[in-house]
């Protein structure tokens, strides 16, 4: 009887390591599944989320722990830079010091961190593994990191975009009165040729429409004091 019992023991610590559970004659296999994004783009300076999400069968306690590790592009040496069971702890040594942070939440299944004042040299390859016992046989997903110098087409896309979207509707008003300026101005010589006198309501009309060239004037002025506002802003 004790023999069998033994084996019994055996068959549970081999079904154990090889992610499967036997409880009163039904297997049951356990399932921890993570994803993490395959590559993430950042830039020099500006703060990057290394997402990982986890889904399991057990519901998660206090023996849940999650390990972040870091391999540099130049190297295959790996290191270990962040920890967490029921605490976070990020590293206090090597490249990443001080400057991990934990923005996950273990009970929406969440095990993401961030990386502060990122560099180039920052670039590798980040492991996220998760273990929520009795679920602890899982993939381990890869995270390509690639830091770079955030260049002046970025910042020029930027200026050009807010130039067309202030300059385009100042160019047209100005078309517009420039277009009605000259058939005024038409209107006018032809009349002076014939010797044709206006009347009170054309004087009237004519003031109303000189106040209305003046305002429009004014609007294209603003405009044009608005563009250069924004510009010497974003320099």
């Amino acid at each position: 009887m004790q023999q069998s019992g033994a084996a019994g023991c055996r068959g549970c610590a081999l079904f154990s390591l090889l992610g499967v559970l036997f409880f009163q004659g039904i297997y049951i296999v356990l399932s921890l599944e993570i994803n993490a994004d395959a590559n993430v783009r950042g830039y020099v300076g500006e703060k990057i989320k290394l997402k990982c999400t986890f889904k399991s069968t057990s519901d998660v306690t206090n023996k849940l722990t999650i390990d972040w590790t870091y391999r540099p592009s130049s190297s295959s040496r790996t290191e270990s830079i962040f920890h967490y069971q029921s605490f976070e702890y990020p590293t206090t040594a090597g490249t990443f010091r001080d400057r991990i942070s934990w923005v996950g939440n273990v009970y929406k299944g969440d095990a993401s961190i961030s990386i502060r004042n990122p560099t180039i040299k920052d670039n590798g390859t980040f492991s996220c593994a998760v273990k929520n016992p009795p679920d602890v046989h899982h993939n381990i997903p890869l995270t390509e990191l690639t830091v770079t110098e955030r260049g002046y087409g970025t910042m020029l896309s930027s200026v050009a975009l807010l130039s067309i979207l202030v300059f385009v509707p100042s160019a047209v008003v100005v078309v517009l009165l420039l277009v009605r300026m000259g058939r005024k101005a038409a209107g006018l010589k032809k009349r002076s040729k014939s010797g044709y006198k206006k009347s009170s309501i054309e004087v009237s009309d004519d003031t109303d429409q000189e106040a209305e060239d003046e305002c429009m004037t004014r609007l294209c002025v603003r405009c044009a004091e608005c563009l250069d506002s924004d510009y010497e802003e974003t320099y």
